[in-house]
């Protein structure tokens, strides 16, 4: 064979293997620009010390690729690529694998969400989180006062210690981490509002300003009549007259409320019956929004002393035992 055939050969030879190199590439961008068969958003998990190999045999179990061969040889070429990082992420439709890998070396996980509303209870916060799968339950086995120990709130009782709102958080996060964050919010927001108070309230500390703020969030839902509502209480305590209000009696009354507060349990003496008690309860009872801590720290100025419900969502306010008598005739009149 002539060295000018052998050449011919080696040439060709050489065109073929880089045309197979070429083909190789362009098959391989093709497969890592396809875009995954999802037709909606779903979560992908990757656990702590996967590989890649690992996370791409993930992949084919879910029917996301074929098999894990473009996917490796992906990696092998371009191994910064095959850095990812543990965590659950939301992948939605029209991602392709290059796209995957870029979220996953990124490490920006799914953020779940769970909202806490106003006026809701401590016992209401705990059955929340226990149905949260994506948290990890490390206060199941706690009491609820080890619970208030771990977070540092000096009562035993932590109601009303915890600010509601919506919080985001991902998967794997405990339940005291949340909880930590909302305590943390509270004392922030109440701090701030306090430093903010109107002068001759009746609180001697940021606490009792709590407790009442909570009163006020379970007596009304209509806020612009909540620093209304915090103007009677605060004219009842001036003058030395209990608060007599219904929800302090039901949070005492705990399970064995069934949705009527009787003659007798107005009669009970309980630390949270302001029927029979005089001041404030001894914690608060419920967790206030900052709409009700601002109403008890900035209250409205009145005279009145009394006040019911007009059947409507609102209420009706008395300055006189006589007049709120005859409104709660009223009341009871539109009821029948």
């Amino acid at each position: 064979m002539s060295s000018s055939v052998l050449k011919q050969l080696v040439l060709a030879s050489m065109g073929l293997l880089l045309l197979v190199i070429i083909s190789f590439f362009i098959v391989l961008e093709q497969k890592m620009q396809k875009p995954l068969p999802l037709t909606q958003a779903q979560l992908l998990t990757v656990d702590k010390g996967s590989s890649l190999g690992s996370f791409a045999r993930k992949l084919v179990n879910k029917g996301w690729i074929d098999n894990r061969f473009w996917l490796r040889a992906h990696a092998r070429f371009k191994p910064n690529d095959a850095i990812i990082k543990a965590g659950t992420y939301r992948v939605t439709p029209n991602t392709n694998l290059q796209d995957l890998l870029m979220l996953l070396a990124s490490g920006k996980e799914h953020q779940f969400s769970l909202t806490f509303i106003e006026g809701s209870t401590f016992s209401q916060w705990l059955t929340l989180l226990k149905k949260q799968p994506q948290l990890t339950q490390m206060h199941a086995d706690l009491t609820t006062k080890e619970i208030a120990q771990h977070l540092g709130i000096e009562q035993e009782n932590p109601e009303g210690w915890f600010f509601p709102e919506t919080y985001a958080f991902t998967q794997g996060t405990s339940a005291l981490q949340l909880l930590t964050r909302a305590h943390h919010k509270m004392k922030d927001v109440l701090h701030k509002l306090w430093l903010q108070r109107a002068d001759n309230l009746p609180y001697e500390t940021p606490f009792q300003a709590l407790i009442m703020a909570s009163i006020i969030e379970k007596e009304t839902s209509h806020l612009p009549e909540q620093p209304l509502i915090a103007s009677v209480f605060i004219n009842r305590l001036a003058k030395k007259m209990r608060l007599q209000t219904d929800p302090t009696i039901i949070y005492g009354l705990g399970d064995r409320y069934q949705g009527d507060i009787t003659y007798a349990h107005k009669r009970e003496k309980t630390a949270y019956n302001t029927y029979r008690i005089n001041g404030l309860p001894p914690t608060p009872i419920a967790m206030p929004g900052v709409s009700a801590l601002k109403a008890a720290l900035n209250p409205t100025s009145s005279d009145y002393y009394y006040f019911v419900s007009d059947g409507n969502g609102k209420h009706v306010f008395s300055r006189t035992l006589a007049e709120h008598n005859s409104a709660v005739r009223k009341y009871l009149a539109s009821q029948k």
